[in-house]
């Protein structure tokens, strides 16, 4: 299924979603009832850099500025963040936070934003644009990882055999979809044999008001130690909860 043909089955309405430079997504969506979903999103796997999150994060500021209470969709296909030295030198990490905080600033505002990871995804363009959102969803063939196996062993110093042992039965070491599904990431993966439309009405009826991936963890037995931890989030009367 291409990037074309998702963005038909999720707007039959219709959208002006284009992929512009740096492979940039960014354009509006129609649902039933003329409905907007504000969409943004980076494709074909490119790396963001910081000339990539600036037009997004700006994307996102303006929306929450304009008021109103129109989805955000954030489609991500990336293989993360751009591994240049002047992005590294110009402080590329605080790029990326501040789109984080962008998408988080207008989910506050009254703006649900959904990450949908149809294609690769990964480290910190993967935290800052799917892993930002209030729910991520996915398609069956995604390759979400927030590091994969080789670079954790070059940071942990730890032998990547252990690592890959590990992986088979603990989901917090092991990247891909299963292991991201299971520990609570992705809140769903959508069935492309399905109208993608109704999928993501469903999923706007239903996101939560708060944080609620630890819960996920927990009950399909990825977070072992997260029931606590969601149980705590729960009794916190007063704890961030969307307008």
């Amino acid at each position: 299924m291409t990037l074309d043909e998702i963005l038909a089955g999720l707007f039959p309405s219709g959208h002006d979603v284009v992929v512009g430079p740096g492979k940039l997504l960014l354009g509006t969506g129609w649902r039933v009832g003329g409905r907007a979903v504000e969409v943004i999103g980076i494709a074909e796997g490119e790396p963001l850099g910081i000339d990539g999150v600036l037009p997004l994060a700006e994307r996102v500021l303006d929306i929450a500025a304009a008021g109103g209470n129109a989805p955000i969709l954030v489609v991500v296909d990336t293989q993360g963040q751009r591994m240049a030295r002047r992005d590294e030198m110009l402080g590329l990490n605080e790029y990326l936070a501040h789109l984080a905080k962008c998408l988080l600033l207008a989910s506050r505002s009254g703006h649900a934003t959904i990450g949908l990871n149809y294609g690769r995804a990964a480290a910190g363009a993967f935290l800052a644009t799917g892993l930002a959102t209030d729910v991520l969803v996915a398609l069956p063939w995604a390759e979400p990882a927030v590091m994969d196996l080789p670079s954790m062993a070059r940071v942990t110093k730890l032998p990547q055999e252990k690592l890959e042992a590990l992986s088979k039965t603990t989901s917090v070491f092991a990247p891909g979809l299963d292991s991201m599904t299971k520990v609570g990431a992705i809140a769903q993966v959508w069935d492309p044999a399905k109208p993608l439309d109704v999928q993501i009405e469903a999923m706007l009826a239903t996101i939560p008001a708060h944080d609620v991936r630890d819960a996920l963890g927990a009950e399909r037995g990825g977070r072992l130690l997260a029931a606590g931890i969601a149980q705590r989030v729960a009794d916190q009367a007063g704890g961030y909860r969307r307008a």
